[in-house]
């Protein structure tokens, strides 16, 4: 018997789409200003180093993504003139692939392979960095949180592809 391939299981699982790694940012600090790099070294159990968030070792959000498409909705929605990545203080811009279809995968971030853990929903400094209604603006739009598996390099220009195959997270195809 053939498999159906209009089921909602094989679209979930069917992403031809590879996004593309548009710019890189490090949190040096707490409250420090973001600092933007060509290329980073992905640990496993840490994420980016020379990122705060890498000391710590939290476990679902080692590494941040956010859409590079996000970007301009969150600046018309926060009513803003301009807007840069290291305002919404996030780790990696993507672009061309939609970051919610890596939702329970595995997929590689340049040399490194990561899985989705989750969203990246807006905290409350958003208020501060975007104004009054910040943070609303940047609701459903604030990226996904990963977790390092294999550790590697992800540098800008480098593609981000979805390992498709009958993994579970944590496990490589």
């Amino acid at each position: 018997m053939s498999e159906d391939l209009s089921t909602v299981q094989h679209l979930l699982n069917t992403i031809p789409q590879q996004g593309t790694v548009t710019w890189i940012g490090l949190s040096p600090a707490r409250r420090a200003p973001i600092n933007e790099v060509e290329h980073a070294t992905i640990q496993v159990g840490t994420g980016l180093d020379g990122d705060r968030h890498a000391s710590s070792g939290r476990g679902k959000r080692q590494v941040t993504l956010i859409q590079a498409e996000h970007l301009d909705a969150i600046r018309s929605m926060a009513g803003l003139d301009a807007l840069t990545p290291a305002d919404l203080r996030r780790n990696v811009v993507v672009s061309g692939l939609n970051l919610l279809a890596l939702k329970n995968k595995t997929f590689r971030l340049g040399t490194a392979v990561l899985e989705y853990t989750g969203p990246c929903d807006p905290c409350s400094r958003m208020e501060e960095t975007l104004g009054t209604g910040g943070f609303n603006a940047m609701r459903g739009h604030g990226g996904i949180t990963t977790r390092v598996l294999e550790a590697g390099e992800v540098r800008i220009g480098d593609k981000v592809i979805a390992i498709v195959g009958p993994s579970t997270p944590g496990k490589l195809a």
